[in-house]
C-alpha cells in the first residue's frame, strides 16, 4: 500500500495511494472536527471497495477538489501499483477479503 499526503486549504489534508489488496487507488480526506477539537471528521473516502478506483487519474479527479497536487502524480501512482504486481495474498488474507466481499478477488 502507497500513502501519500497534501494538504488543502481550511486544514483539510489528503491522502491518496495504491491499495494492492483491493486492487483500487483510493483517496481519503479530512479536516479539523469544529466539534471535538484535536479530532478530525472525513469529507471524503473513496477506493475502500475493489477496484473501485481503477486508475491512478480516477483517484486524483476525486483528490483534486481538496488538493493542490503534483504534476506527476499520475506517473508516481501507477509506479506505485507497479512494484506491487509481483505480490499475492496470503491465506489468511485471502480468506478475509472471501469473508469480506464474498468472493475471492
Amino acid at each position: 500500500m502507497s500513502r501519500h499526503i497534501f494538504a488543502g486549504t481550511a486544514g483539510v489534508s489528503v491522502a491518496i495511494g495504491w491499495d494492492r489488496p483491493l486492487d483500487t487507488f483510493y483517496v481519503h480526506a479530512s479536516r479539523p472536527d469544529p466539534d471535538d477539537e484535536g479530532e478530525h471528521e472525513t469529507i471524503v473516502w473513496e477506493g475502500t471497495s475493489p477496484r473501485e478506483l481503477p486508475t491512478a487519474a480516477a483517484a486524483i479527479a476525486v483528490a483534486a477538489s481538496h488538493a493542490e497536487l503534483p504534476a506527476d502524480l499520475a506517473s508516481t501512482l501507477e509506479t506505485d501499483r507497479l512494484k506491487t504486481l509481483g505480490s499475492f495474498d496470503g491465506p489468511a488474507q485471502a480468506a478475509m477479503k472471501r469473508q469480506r466481499f464474498g468472493r475471492d478477488l
